[in-house]
């Protein structure tokens, strides 16, 4: 699930790319590009985390014989990111970066978590990613981000100069640094620290 997601984000970042060199951009093309989002990095996702729960679930007693009205708020998820895309799909305003977390970074957030699983030997792994609590604040807090309106940049350079660029300079030292030093557990602090530097040069963004 982890791979799919991933192989989603680099299509998505492509998709745009492709169609404006070929000059294939349309409206239809647009709701398309949503349509595939609100799937890759609303649905898969909601379902890794359906995964862990029942996981979480499953070490208590009678934890198999649970409802699925506990597992049911795993589909806040990908209705917060199909709310995310149809708004910025309707907003016609010029701000040069985002409203709200990209549905995208959200997934990937998500994605890392079965590989922070497998690969991350430390003690701590284990009882975190089946936390009940932890997987039901995932859930709140991607989804509050996402339909948020909070100022977030947009990775992508009008111009190249330090001085203009400089949060997204920032963010990309840091992320290959957290890579080095954290291995799999780089890709969750990529995305915070993307949050927290977006927030800290908002008044760039605006």
């Amino acid at each position: 699930a982890s791979l799919f997601i991933a192989l989603a984000a680099i299509v998505d970042f492509l998709d745009g790319f492709l169609a404006r060199a070929l000059k294939a951009d349309s409206a239809m093309g647009k709701q398309l590009d949503s349509l595939a989002d609100v799937v890759s990095f609303g649905v898969a996702p909601a379902m890794i985390l359906y995964q862990f729960l029942r996981l979480s679930y499953a070490q208590q007693e009678d934890g198999l014989d649970i409802s699925t009205w506990w597992l049911a708020p795993v589909f806040i998820l990908p209705a917060a990111a199909a709310w995310r895309l149809a708004r910025f799909n309707l907003d016609t305003s010029t701000s040069y970066g985002f409203k709200g977390m990209p549905v995208p970074a959200a997934g990937i957030f998500i994605a890392s978590y079965p590989l922070i699983y497998r690969n991350v030997d430390q003690s701590w792994v284990d009882p975190l990613m089946k936390n009940t609590w932890f997987l039901y604040g995932t859930i709140l807090v991607l989804s509050l981000l996402m339909v948020s309106r909070l100022p977030l940049m947009a990775l992508k350079f009008r111009e190249y100069s330090f001085a203009g660029n400089k949060e997204k300079y920032l963010l990309i030292m840091l992320a290959v640094g957290m890579a080095f030093l954290l291995k799999w557990l780089a890709i969750p602090a990529t995305i915070l620290t993307y949050v927290v530097l977006s927030l800290l040069f908002q008044k760039k963004q605006a």
